[in-house]
């Protein structure tokens, strides 16, 4: 067992603690395919294996304490939490830090009102792989996870599909909303060559599949 696979199994331990409750969509399955996509982009691009891996895998500890508290909470001011979990493992302190930056900066946007901010590979390929879990066909199952857990309608066709900036404060009128404002975004604001490639073939699958989608909610199939 390497280092890095080491470490993962330790947070585990704690991670399926925090997770266990998390329907979502961004429950430890997330988490793990979130990793998974990292180090494949990783193997092709380049930076720090083991500050992607890591926090690849605690990127969404924020959603926790969101759940806990009942409201919005950034990345941000989910580190302390973060560094609670990377101290149990076998880390140095420049690695630390370099996984709670890659952390705090995972949700940017290009379209958003901030925009991206960093540069780092590291955080640019967490960036890609968080946002290529939300979309394709997974990313369409845990769009309506996130709905039905937040009580979100699937679609409102009398508001119109409107896109703004981005604000992840906000959540969306339905989750078709939720597609125009954010999803169909997703692919023009990947980082990595890699990341790019792998988009492609999920937005084409999720434009056919809200075809499909507003052809049934009229009845015509």
């Amino acid at each position: 067992m390497t280092m890095l696979e080491k470490i993962i199994k330790q947070l585990e331990k704690e991670v399926r603690k925090l997770f266990h409750k998390e329907s979502s969509g961004h429950d430890i399955y997330h988490l793990k395919r979130t990793l998974t996509l990292a180090l494949n982009i990783q193997r092709k691009e380049g930076g720090d294996k083991l500050v992607i891996a890591v926090a690849a895998f605690l990127h969404d500890i924020h959603r926790i304490i969101q759940k806990e508290t009942g409201k919005y909470c950034s990345p941000k001011k989910s580190l302390p939490r973060v560094r609670e979990l990377l101290d149990k493992v076998k880390l140095s302190e420049e690695q630390k830090k370099k996984i709670l930056h890659c952390i705090e900066f995972h949700e940017e946007y290009d379209f958003s009102k901030k925009g991206k901010t960093v540069n780092d590979l590291e955080t640019l390929i967490i960036q890609d792989a968080d946002n290529l879990d939300a979309i394709g066909a997974v990313g369409i199952a845990r769009a309506f996870s996130f709905g039905g857990a937040y009580k979100l309608p699937m679609w409102i066709p009398e508001k119109p599909l409107k896109r703004r900036i981005y604000d992840a404060t906000k959540h969306d009128p339905s989750e078709v909303h939720h597609f125009h404002n954010k999803l169909f975004r997703l692919r023009d604001n990947m980082n990595t060559k890699a990341g790019k490639e792998i988009a492609n073939g999920r937005h084409k699958f999720m434009k056919e599949y809200l075809k499909r989608f507003f052809k049934e909610w009229e009845g015509k199939l």
